[in-house]
C-alpha cells in the first residue's frame, strides 16, 4: 500500500487519503471552522504568512491553511490519483 502525498504549498505535504474537503476561506462558516480549530489546537497554518487561499479539512479534524488555490490542490490530487505515484515533485 502506497501513501499518496499532496504538496499544499512551500514544500508542505499532506496525505491525500486523509483529505475530506478543500474549500475557499471566504465564507462565514469556514471562518468559524478555522477559529474553532485554532482554539482547539488542530489548526495547521502552511501559508508561510501569505494570504490563505484554500482550507483543507482532514478526517482527523485537523484544518490546514494553504496559500495555493483550491483548484490547484484539486488538480494535484487528481494528478496523483491518475499517476499512482507516492512521491510529490517540487
Amino acid at each position: 500500500m502506497s501513501i499518496k502525498l499532496i504538496n499544499v504549498g512551500f514544500g508542505n505535504i499532506v496525505s491525500a487519503s486523509r483529505i475530506v474537503a478543500i474549500v475557499s476561506p471566504e465564507s462565514a462558516p469556514i471562518k468559524r471552522v478555522i477559529n474553532e480549530a485554532r482554539d482547539d489546537g488542530t489548526l495547521i497554518d502552511a501559508t508561510y504568512g501569505r494570504r490563505t487561499r484554500a482550507v483543507i479539512i482532514t478526517d482527523s479534524g485537523h484544518v490546514i491553511l494553504s496559500a495555493v488555490q483550491p483548484e490547484t490542490v484539486k488538480h494535484r490530487l487528481q494528478t496523483k490519483e491518475a499517476s499512482g505515484s507516492g512521491e510529490e515533485e517540487g
